[in-house]
């Protein structure tokens, strides 16, 4: 017999518990909820307002959690991850959301996955109109990656890693640069990240120029429960395009992440991905409802 109860998530003290939640309902189509890494890497961000994390909700069975609701950027994007067996908490996570997660100028957007239908049809019947999606590519290590670095490059060490670097390289390979100016030399952040209590920065690629400068970077989030090579971030600084650095980047992560165990890399929506033999695998949709401004 099912005994359910429900509290809020408690930052300082419930993270752990909720990755190993995140870890045991994993399935490479998202259809219980993202991976564990994908929660890790936005609460180690900056980006991620956690001032709000109190609001995201947890439900336990005799002390196991079997469902979460919390929301990543911005703080109105809200995500469901539910252990197979509950889904009749489908209802009660929605109107949850509904009620006290979040939203921007009164409005919402669930994110949910192809395979949460449970959450769906919850969704459809609280009033959440769909909003369009996309397809995530995912790279199965049955096959190989195996572009070559372009001459004048050179794959950085792991033990020689700089955070300040990489912060450069992600500040303009974003594309920061152009929209806000100049690097301010803020490296923090970064750091904050590579120390993340399951981060594993030294499985990160980095590729240099001849000057040494970061022209290009990828991270890695290992996760051996999961056989899974969580990728976060992918970022090429503008002028270094289309040199295949990223593809380079991308055949040495597998290099050195398939004899650990993983059998597949996460990658993204971007046309690269395709280019380069990711398949789709992780369908995205949107879920929207303006609430009113509250």
């Amino acid at each position: 017999m099912k005994s359910i109860t429900t509290r809020n998530f408690r930052i300082l003290c419930d993270f752990m518990e909720v990755r190993q939640f995140m870890v045991e309902v994993y399935e490479r189509d998202w259809r219980n909820g993202v991976p564990a890494p994908f929660l890790e890497y936005a609460l180690s961000s900056t980006w991620t307002d956690t001032s709000l994390t109190h609001r995201c909700r947890i439900w336990e069975d005799g002390g196991k959690i079997v469902a979460l609701v919390f929301y990543e950027n911005p703080v109105s994007d809200i995500y469901f991850s539910l252990r197979p067996g509950y889904e009749e908490l489908a209802g009660e996570m929605v109107t949850y959301a509904g009620s006290d997660m979040p939203k921007t100028e009164g409005k919402q957007r669930l994110v949910l996955f192809e395979g949460q239908k449970a959450v769906m049809d919850a969704a459809i019947k609280a009033g959440y109109m769909s909003g369009g999606g996309y397809n995530e590519r995912v790279f199965d290590f049955a096959n190989s990656l195996d572009f070559p670095l372009p001459e004048g490059f050179r794959i950085v060490e792991p033990e020689r890693l700089e955070p300040g670097k990489i912060a450069e390289c992600c500040w303009k390979g974003f594309d920061h640069e152009k929209e806000e100016g100049p690097w301010d030399g803020e490296e923090e952040s970064t750091r904050r990240i590579m120390v993340a209590p399951h981060a594993t920065p030294f499985h990160a690629v980095a590729i240099e120029n001849e000057r040494q400068e970061y022209v290009c970077f990828a991270g890695m989030w290992w996760t051996p429960e999961n056989h899974l090579a969580y990728m976060e971030p992918l970022c090429t600084v503008p002028e270094y395009r289309g040199r295949g650095l990223a593809s380079a980047a991308m055949s040495e992560l597998q290099r050195r992440l398939q004899p650990l165990g993983a059998t597949h890399m996460t990658g993204g929506g971007n046309p690269f991905y395709e280019r380069i033999g990711f398949e789709p695998c992780v369908g995205w949709t949107f879920w929207n409802k303006d609430f009113g401004i509250q």
